[in-house]
């Protein structure tokens, strides 16, 4: 990329300009991925965190408590829907998906 005409001077040779608007529905500083390897990623972060994926549906993700209450997980599209009866879950898996993604609490 170089710098646009009109911006050429002494402090602006040889350097380039940042994003700061998304180009493409692409976010700047974070790389093109496929669906299939977001799904991957987010996959992972949920195990890492003790669900478990049902191998009936492979959008539905579930973890047990030791007392038999659980966390239930279901992907659709760009919305996730959170089902428990493990009471103090939900705010849980809140604050690790913020952390690790970009959310919306709607």
């Amino acid at each position: 990329m170089k710098v646009p005409l009109g911006l050429k001077t002494a402090a602006t040779v040889n350097k380039v300009c940042r994003i700061k608007k998304s180009l493409y529905g692409l976010k700047p500083g974070l790389s093109k991925q496929s669906p299939k390897a977001r799904f991957e990623r987010f996959t992972c972060v949920l195990k890492k965190h003790g669900y478990f994926q049902s191998q009936s549906d492979r959008t539905m993700f579930i973890k047990y408590s030791q007392k038999g209450q659980r966390a239930i997980l279901i992907v659709y599209v760009d919305y996730i829907i959170l089902t428990r009866d493990l009471l103090d879950e939900i705010p849980r898996i809140k604050g690790w998906l913020a952390e690790e993604f970009e959310i919306k609490d709607l």
